[in-house]
């Protein structure tokens, strides 16, 4: 008889965080499998591209308070 989810979220629970973690991930990449071929690579180019933007001083990061204020301010 299979178990259903809430069984196995118990037990899942019982387990330390990094073994959750290690049961997490595999179960996160099924869901991810599904993406659009090519979803990734463009995801780790933009990473890249932004980091590389910080880096050089092209663009400058705005503390959370400063964000907030002036979404507001909208």
């Amino acid at each position: 008889m299979a178990r259903s989810a809430r069984e196995l979220y118990d037990e899942a629970m019982r387990l330390d965080p990094k073994e959750r973690a290690t049961l997490m991930r595999p179960l996160i990449d099924t869901l991810d499998a599904e993406a659009e071929e090519g979803t990734e690579d463009a995801w780790r180019a933009e990473i890249e591209r932004r980091i590389a933007d910080l880096d050089s001083g092209a663009v400058e990061t705005v503390p959370w308070e400063e964000l907030r204020a002036r979404l507001y301010q909208r």
